[in-house]
């Protein structure tokens, strides 16, 4: 018998949640309304973060807001004309920070990013893209003996779960492009996605192999008999058994006609990307730590990112972001060359900075993953094979309880 799914979102999770699904059986309708490929997943650094075990709503976080201020030289932007967005966001930030809830939610967290990488290697496998998949992990380096010695010691203190470091080799820190750096550390079993346009093709081009249908519109949600129905661009889906919402940052609108609470925010990043640059091209992702921006080489270009600035969706973007980049590029003495192409995009970020992944309470045939902050890509994999086996109503690999939407609403 065939069962129908409607998957909402064509970011990277709702890709590879409707490739797993699609492969177990399911037949799956993807409904993108992303045409231009704007989403935080095709803009964001290439990164598979395994190492980000602490959720950012920690004390550490609370602490140093105010040295990371945008205002005082740092990368979080609180814009005043979008307090209405972030007062209220920031108030459950500071519940999910205190000592217990961020020891559970970087339990939870942890358990997730545990089989990120076996995940990804799975998926890249099976992609016919060729080195896709970079497991060369990344450089995190420091301009100054100082910010070298403090923020190696942070890091040896850190929780990195499957992740390891050491320190950079005189020769790895001679072969980082720009002014000579302080000191560096070189992680392991960190990855990086080459190119993200090819990603994006794969895995489109894997579901309809696989029989899935993408479509384009815009889709939103109606309960009928308990169970969720999906209007697109007016017209009511039919034939449909269950429903994904993977729409990112737009989630908590889809949602919001079930009755779900989702306080979700427009977490925005800048970037900058140079086609004209002489970047090594053997180089995994740089974090240049002091200014809280990272470097990616990617196929034909490289591209410079940084920012948490907290809006909503439709808030203009703030050129002064874009400009202080292009003066880090210029203050670091970066091998890239203008004109540099700008690009702005909202992480979904859930006030305790873990994902929503599992099944709504308020209509049985609705299934939901979003808010994955900075880690949708590192955890898009993961997260597609557990929205599968949740499909499929197996026994859980990993405790999805801390995800559930329903702890927003107790």
């Amino acid at each position: 018998m065939q069962r129908n799914m409607v998957v909402i979102g064509g970011g990277v999770v709702g890709l590879a949640s409707a490739l797993a699904l699609a492969r177990t059986g399911w037949s799956v309708r993807l409904v993108d309304n992303d045409p231009d490929r704007t989403a935080a997943s095709w803009g964001n650094a290439g990164h598979i973060a395994t190492e980000q075990v602490a959720p950012l709503a920690s004390w550490t976080t609370v602490r140093s807001l105010p040295r990371r201020r945008f205002g005082a030289g740092g990368a979080v932007s609180l814009p005043p004309a979008a307090w209405r967005h972030w007062l209220p966001f920031g108030l459950r930030l500071l519940r999910a920070a205190r000592p217990s809830a961020f020891a559970r939610g970087k339990e939870a967290l942890g358990g997730l990013l545990g089989e990120a990488m076996p995940a990804w290697q799975r998926l890249s496998a099976s992609l016919d893209v060729p080195e896709l998949l970079r497991e060369q992990g990344h450089i995190v380096a420091w301009g100054s003996a100082a910010s070298a010695g403090a923020g190696r010691r942070s890091w040896v203190e850190a929780e990195i779960g499957t992740a390891r470091f050491r320190d950079a080799t005189p020769a790895e820190l001679l072969h980082l492009p720009g002014t000579p750096m302080a000191g560096a550390i070189r992680f392991t079993n960190t990855a990086q996605i080459a190119d993200l346009g090819a990603l994006d093709r794969a895995l489109r081009a894997a579901l309809v192999a696989a029989g899935g249908t993408i479509l384009p519109g815009r889709a939103a949600l109606r309960v009928a008999g308990g169970e969720a129905r999906v209007v697109v661009d007016g017209s009511e889906m039919v034939a449909v058994d269950q429903v994904l919402v993977a729409a990112g940052v737009a989630s908590g609108r889809v949602l919001g006609p079930l009755g779900h609470r989702v306080p979700i925010i427009a977490e925005r990043g800048y970037h900058l990307r140079a086609a004209d640059h002489d970047w090594p091209a053997d180089l995994p992702p740089v974090v240049f730590e002091d200014r809280s921006m990272i470097v990616t080489r990617y196929a034909g270009c490289v591209q410079v990112a940084s920012f948490v600035e907290f809006a909503g969706i439709d808030t203009p973007p703030d050129p002064a972001k874009w400009a202080r980049l292009e003066g880090h590029v210029a203050a670091l003495g970066l091998p890239l060359r203008p004109p540099f192409t700008r690009w702005t995009g909202a992480r979904p970020t859930l006030p305790d900075y873990l994902p929503a992944i599992g099944r709504s309470a308020r209509a049985g045939n609705l299934l939901y993953a979003f808010g994955h902050q900075h880690l949708g890509l590192t955890l898009a994999a993961v997260t597609g094979e557990r929205i599968a086996a949740l499909a499929e109503g197996g026994a859980a690999v990993i405790d999805l309880a801390p995800f559930s939407l329903q702890r927003f609403e107790a």
